[in-house]
């Protein structure tokens, strides 16, 4: 597999963020085809060490070969989520933390992983296809009200309720199995297409969403990072959709704040105990890598240290 098929987003930008330390421990929770880890290696001295993290069974096997024979690397199946199941002896001695989100490139130019709404796949859009639930097993089994509810709230789909019905009635002839078929009923649902975006974009990232359970794992790994980050260490998040980015900006911004405490309790500002503290302004791609990867135009990167 390539390397080439795939271009890590806000590259350069992010390494530098994370690697406050060339002799520290940091962890890779998403990755992907290895572009941020293989930069991370590079800003490491020979007593630093990464630690990458992945659902997708084809990246394992990837990082196997790129990585084989880097005493420094270590690679680790499951999702970001359960990081600190991977890092235990590290626990509160992390330089660093990346998370990624969304999909790599190869998980959505291959057919046969069911993520594309342009090429026509087996129906699955799992990252981890050894376990869980397909996409077409929840799209023929789940109840028109659940279709619509995923739809509306994880795909900000302004007629969820009129594709999820759809989908029922047709699933009723004949159950979905392929990509294609899906976004033709989905796009024949459709009445107000978006200028320059399919028309069953917003139901496909909300399908994926909910199968791999996307933002339920973003935020237990948000809120492990705090265990899992020693003093001073960086935790370094690219979101690619609003939900993602709204739950990373709050989640820094609470932990910037401290606990919020009944108002007009007695409490000096130096007594509340705040975790996090932001590192700049969220940080966006730019005209190049926009023109040389559409892919970056939605990206948004957020930094935050640990305080100790």
């Amino acid at each position: 597999m390539s390397q080439e098929l795939h271009r890590s987003v806000l590259l350069r930008e992010a390494v530098d963020a994370l690697v406050v330390d060339p002799a520290g421990f940091y962890i890779d929770g998403t990755f992907g085809r290895g572009g941020h880890s293989a930069l991370v290696l590079e800003k490491l001295s020979p007593e630093g060490r990464l630690l990458a993290v992945d659902k997708d069974p084809q990246a394992i096997a990837y990082a196997g070969e790129r990585f084989a024979g880097e005493p420094r690397f270590q690679i680790w199946h499951g999702s970001f989520a359960d990081m600190d199941q991977a890092a235990a002896s590290m626990a509160g001695q992390v330089d660093g933390i990346l998370l990624d989100l969304g999909v790599s490139s190869p998980q959505l130019d291959q057919a046969e992983r069911g993520f594309s709404f342009l090429h026509d796949g087996p129906l699955d859009m799992r990252m981890d296809t050894s376990r869980g639930m397909s996409a077409a097993d929840w799209v023929n089994s789940e109840s028109e009200a659940e279709l619509a509810r995923v739809f509306k709230e994880y795909g900000e789909e302004r007629f969820a309720r009129r594709m999820a019905g759809a989908i029922v009635r047709r699933r009723g002839e004949k159950p979905f199995e392929r990509t294609l078929d899906l976004a033709e009923v989905v796009k024949a649902a459709n009445p107000a297409w978006e200028k320059g975006k399919h028309p069953a974009t917003r139901v496909f990232q909300a399908i994926r969403i909910h199968v791999n359970g996307e933002l339920d794992d973003l935020q237990q790994a948000l809120e492990k990072s705090l265990s899992l980050l020693k003093p001073g260490g960086r935790l370094v998040v690219i979101s690619f959709h609003s939900l993602e980015d709204r739950m990373v900006k709050r989640f820094i911004r609470e932990k910037e704040k401290g606990p919020q405490l009944p108002r007009g309790l007695p409490v000096m500002e130096s007594q509340i105990q705040k975790t996090l503290k932001s590192v700049g302004k969220a940080v966006k791609a730019e005209g190049r890598e926009i023109d040389e990867n559409v892919r970056s135009r939605s990206a948004v990167m957020r930094i935050a240290e640990k305080l100790g």
